[in-house]
């Protein structure tokens, strides 16, 4: 079976247009991340000034302490919330190229198996054999594919409720510390 050169410009078409559409989504995630970083950079920058005021308005040691410990806790909620929509615009933008991808792969696996039934057909008589090994060949890789594209979301969905744990645990670490220090 040959290609056309109509199905070949089709092929170079939607390829084309996958490759402009993920680009198009990577630019969308670098945007994220840099309104992210401004509206942080313009909060931390309040902060700072905020608690800069407020050093220079203590009157003793102990006052100076508790303030200090008090920032404790929001810096710690920030630096999590902060990490957490990070993560989220990086997997969210790692899933569109994911979709890309597995759309990309089943047309491909669509594709050769056609090309393959099309082979078998045509195939010369007393080649029944090779044809059933071939045909063999390719439903055992892509059930391979298939395995291995489970086991990257379940590694993805396991690394995600790490992250998640960690975040946590972070944050009330930091809890603990402030309530801690406040105690002193």
């Amino acid at each position: 079976m040959s290609l056309t050169p109509e199905q070949i410009l089709a092929s170079h078409k939607a390829n084309i247009e996958t490759l402009f559409g993920l680009t198009n989504k990577a630019f969308e995630g670098v945007e994220k991340l840099v309104q992210l970083n401004v509206a942080a950079s313009r909060a931390a920058l309040t902060e700072a000034a905020t608690h800069a005021q407020a050093v220079l308005s203590v009157k003793d040691a102990q006052e100076l302490l508790a303030l200090q410990a008090g920032l404790f806790q929001p810096l710690a909620e920030k630096a999590a919330a902060y990490s957490r929509h990070v993560y989220e615009i990086a997997s969210g933008t790692g899933a569109e190229f994911g979709k890309a991808f597995e759309s990309q792969a089943a047309e491909a696996q669509r594709n050769f198996s056609n090309l393959v039934d099309t082979a078998a057909k045509n195939a010369p008589a007393g080649s029944e054999t090779t044809v059933a090994v071939f045909k063999s060949a390719v439903s055992a890789a892509n059930n391979a594919f298939e395995s291995v594209q489970k086991a990257v979301k379940q590694a993805s969905d396991v690394a995600e409720a790490n992250f998640n744990a960690v975040a946590n645990s972070a944050a009330n670490a930091a809890k603990t510390v402030e309530v801690a220090a406040r105690k002193r």
